[in-house]
């Protein structure tokens, strides 16, 4: 892992992973001011304390939010305007600093100036990158049931394998975002108060069919309150055992505790992904990555659960309840 990303004063990459090695280095290391007035240390200054050195999401205030900051090294995003099988684009975690997350600790970072955003969010894809190397490399010793041999062999297995992969991942998305970035058709006009009562009415019958499962988490009336109270994360899932006694021999190997997941009451008004109607479009059809939300919209492949009209009328009613409280 050194070898192929140095540390976390002194970043390395290995070549053809298209990122750019110096807008790392300006995030990497120590918090610093250089002589030409640019900073350094940018991702210790503005995100260790919550997401941690490398990444993890364990840094020093992590256990005072709910929900926990974002693990990078899983590669995994909540909020992007991808498809729910491609990664995010840079736009996508740019806009994350710039808005931060409503109702969680993540603020906005839309004060700093754009160069230090993207060195920023190129040090992010970074951490990423590194993390699901890590995970690979962890597996693969699992399977195998013994260390990797330090030939040069695995060396390039490895590389080619698991970073050079990932990396296409991010890449693929950057270069061809029409084939992966989710298009938002014009959100239908309501002329009059009876046309916009007769699309929510009709949202709120798609919300409570048998098919979409909306209430199953969210609640009949969309208070959060549903069946499924215990519900997890892709982050959280492991550490959930079968048992108590199981979860409990399982909570030696985290840092962090056990945390479920909480659906969205919609009458507080404050949505993760963003409010606007272009947001909640976005979040019904693409799902929210990482969490039991999935993508309810048209995928390669599947028409999906609603159609684009179903979701607009979907919105339209999730905002008839959204300032309620």
């Amino acid at each position: 892992m050194e070898e192929f990303f140095g540390t976390p004063d002194e970043p390395r990459l290995p070549d053809g992973t298209g990122l750019n090695l110096k807008l790392i280095e300006t995030a990497a290391g120590p918090v610093a001011g250089n002589a030409d007035g640019t900073e350094q240390g940018l991702f210790r200054q503005h995100c260790a304390a919550c997401h941690g050195i490398t990444g993890d999401g364990a840094g020093a205030m992590a256990t005072t939010f709910d929900p926990y900051p974002r693990d990078f090294r899983r590669g995994t995003f909540k909020y992007t305007t991808t498809r729910a099988d491609a990664k995010p684009l840079r736009s996508d975690l740019r806009r994350t600093l710039l808005r931060g997350i409503p109702g969680t600790g993540m603020p906005s970072f839309a004060e700093l100036p754009p160069e230090q955003l993207d060195a920023l969010v190129e040090y992010v894809i970074y951490l990423s990158l590194r993390g699901e190397t890590e995970q690979y490399l962890v597996q693969l010793v699992v399977d195998e049931g013994e260390y990797l041999p330090l030939g040069v062999d695995a060396k390039e297995m490895v590389l080619e394998d698991a970073v050079l992969w990932v990396a296409e991942q991010w890449a693929v998305v950057e270069q061809n975002p029409q084939e992966y970035v989710v298009p938002v058709p014009p959100r239908p006009v309501c002329g009059s108060d009876a046309e916009r009562a007769a699309s929510i009415a009709r949202g709120k019958e798609l919300y409570a069919s048998k098919d979409a499962q909306c209430a199953q988490c969210h609640g009949p009336t969309g208070a959060g309150d549903g069946e499924d109270e215990r519900i997890y994360d892709d982050w959280n899932k492991p550490k959930k055992g079968v048992t108590p006694e199981q979860t409990a021999k399982l909570a030696r190997l985290y840092t962090l505790p056990l945390q479920r997941l909480r659906a969205r009451d919609f009458r507080d008004g404050a949505f993760h992904g963003g409010s606007s109607p272009e947001d909640l479009y976005r979040r019904i059809h693409i799902g929210i990555k990482g969490t039991p939300m999935p993508a309810a919209g048209p995928q390669p492949g599947a028409k999906g659960v609603f159609t684009p009209e179903d979701i607009w009328d979907v919105v339209n009613y999730i905002l008839s309840l959204s300032g309620e409280k």
